[in-house]
Parts: C-alpha cells; structure tokens; sequence
C-alpha cells in the first residue's frame, strides 16, 4: 500500500506541477510567440528549488532503467508448463519482444505463444522502475483474461535474479491471488524465467511455467 500511494502522490505533484508551469508560460507568452524566444521558466507559488529538484530525480532514468534496457531484444523460448500440481509437463515454443518505451523509462514486453488446447496465446506487459517508491513496477494483460495483472520486483544483490510478487484475480476464488515469477540471467544473451503461483483449490504454490529464453543476434 505504501508503494502505491507514493506512485500515486508523484503522479498527482507531477501532473500538477505540468499544468501550474503551463498555466504560466501561457500567461507569459505574448500574443504575437511564433518568432519570440521561449519565456524564462519560473517556479509555482510556494515551490522551492528542492522540490523541483525532488521531480526531476523522480523522472530521470538511472541504472536500474538500464538494467531494464539491456534486456531489450527478441528472445526465443522454449517452455515448459504444468497444468496442476503434479500434472505432466507440457512443451512449447514462445517468442518474447522487448523494446523501450518514453525515452528508456518503461520497457514494452510482448510475449507470443501456445497455451495448450487453448490455442495461440499472447501476453503484453509495460515495465519500469520508480524512483520514488524504489521498486519495479509492471502491469500486465493477456488475451485469456480480462483483467490487469499488477506486479513489484526486486533485484538480488548480484543483479542477476529479478524476482516479481504479480497480484491477479482468480477465476474460481473469486479473490485477489499472487504469483511469483523468478527471471535469472545465465548469460549475455540467455535467460530462465519461472511462474510460481497457488493451485486454486488447495492454495498450495507449484511450478506453474519454466522457460529458457535465448536472444536472437
């Protein structure tokens, strides 16, 4: 909870600092501004210098941003996936596309595959990191559902293994569940990813999905 509402209070100062600065550059502006030069930008009412400087830190990218980008590519998978607890294994092939989104701040996370006698299966994800909460941050749809699946993560402190806590509804619970999914890089171009999540009728966690992912030069 605490994560979301500093998510959220930055977005509401942001937003308004956005219409407060462009509240006054248009009152500034003189009538004939296609050939004049732009208008020396001046703090809101009650701002200080510190507080700009706390928006700017919120909207720059950092290294953790970069850690997101040097994941950008597209990587071949091939899966595994376990239906139920100790079910069979199940076998497929996935292709997921990363790309940078607003000048490096989120990536885009397309993932394409086969969902076993459910046919072709598709996953879109939009992830990042925020400076303020000091977490990643993601959020995710796909077209089995109709519902967004929201997620947080943490990096290990060799900075290989980032591990995400996504918040879904379950169909059958009828409840908020949480799965976990484990992303550890094996290389400069290769990957694992693990799904962890609660069997819906005994709420028992299990290996839902493996997959080892390989960039493609």
């Amino acid at each position: 909870m605490k994560s979301k509402k500093h998510f959220t209070t930055a977005w509401v100062a942001a937003s308004g600092l956005i219409a407060i600065a462009g509240a006054i550059v248009a009152a500034e502006l003189p009538k004939d501004s296609k050939n004049s030069a732009a208008p020396e930008f001046k703090l809101p009412p009650g701002w200080t210098e510190a507080d700009m400087q706390l928006c700017m830190a919120a909207s720059t990218p950092g290294k953790l941003h970069q850690y997101l980008a040097d994941g950008a590519g597209v990587w071949q998978g091939k899966n595994t996936m376990w239906m139920m607890p100790g079910g069979d294994p199940v076998k497929g092939d996935s292709t997921t596309t990363i790309t940078p989104l607003m000048d490096g701040r989120f990536m885009k996370v397309d993932l394409a595959g086969d969902m076993p006698g459910m046919g072709p299966y598709k996953r879109v994800g939009i992830v990042g990191y925020d400076n303020v909460a000091k977490q990643f941050v993601s959020n995710w749809i796909d077209n089995f559902g109709t519902g967004m699946m929201n997620g947080v993560g943490k990096l290990s402190p060799d900075g290989k293994t980032l591990t995400w806590s996504l918040t879904f509804n379950c169909p059958l619970t009828q409840k908020p569940a949480v799965m976990r999914q484990i992303e550890t890089i094996t290389g400069p171009n290769t990957k694992t990813l693990e799904v962890i999540g609660p069997d819906p009728k005994t709420g028992k966690e299990y290996k839902m999905t493996s997959i080892a992912m390989t960039r493609k030069k």
